[in-house]
């Protein structure tokens, strides 16, 4: 499944009725079962690029398809995995997987297969009638991983999903999603601040300039995977990456 985006980009009025240009036209093409991750200095325009694929938000001019199909509004084709994790506290965690799967009419016992199924493919076998409560900020990120492959999209969009989790975790999820995207063969898009998180996952990195946010140059990792962040050729792209963020994070430059 190939998702294709065609000078892409997006303005907003401020409360001046200034004219705010957050993405210059920007075009990609994302081949199936390819890990793309999305990096770029604050406010470059990353998220709002990521909720414009995902239907959520208006692009301003051009177009995004997949398979040559437009994406006008939220798909069934894709699903977005937030920082937040937006679990219902209520819902166990199998309600929360299968949420989903109750909002397009599945029955019950179909519903309750499926979320064991990914809860399994997570790491999350046992917890089922637990509440989101009781659980570790990364465990509850694995719900929503789980939540999202729930309705077998083809397409994952991640919006700086372990950015609140502590080191360690965050590392440890890291190694987990590779784990997941190996397995199930999506397509996923990444959003990140981390220069070592997009080269540890990443097969390509779109790497955006300061806002107006546009294509400043797409990296190719050719190392191949499990990833070595100690090795010389991870250091070099490292720096390589932290060099562009320097240039961009300072409008000036």
């Amino acid at each position: 499944m190939t998702l294709v985006l065609s000078e892409v980009s997006r303005t907003f009025s401020s409360e001046k009725a200034e004219t705010i240009e957050a993405l210059s036209p920007i075009s990609l093409s994302v081949n199936n079962e390819e890990f793309i991750c999305i990096l770029g200095p604050s406010g470059c325009g990353k998220t709002t690029l990521l909720r414009i694929i995902a239907g959520l938000e208006y692009a301003s001019s051009g177009s995004i398809s997949v398979d040559g199909a437009p994406i006008t509004r939220p798909s069934p084709k894709m699903a977005m995995i937030f920082q937040e994790y937006s679990l219902f506290p209520w819902r166990t965690v199998e309600e929360n997987v299968a949420l989903g799967l109750e909002l397009r009419g599945l029955k019950k016992p179909d519903r309750v297969a499926a979320a064991e199924k990914y809860l399994d493919l997570v790491g999350l076998k046992g917890f089922e009638e637990r509440y989101p409560h009781e659980l570790s900020g990364g465990m509850r990120q694995r719900v929503a991983v789980a939540r999202a492959l729930a309705i077998e999209p083809s397409i994952l969009l991640m919006d700086e999903p372990f950015g609140a989790l502590d080191a360690q975790t965050r590392n440890r999820m890291q190694h987990e999603l590779l784990h997941i995207w190996e397995k199930t063969k999506k397509t996923i898009l990444f959003v990140t601040h981390s220069v070592d998180e997009a080269v540890f996952l990443a097969d390509r990195i779109v790497v955006l300039t300061h806002r107006p946010g546009r294509i400043k140059e797409i990296v190719t990792i050719p190392a191949t995977r499990p990833r070595e962040r100690t090795s010389e050729d991870f250091g070099q792209i490292r720096r390589h990456l932290l060099d562009m963020i320097r240039e961009e994070s300072d409008p000036a430059q």
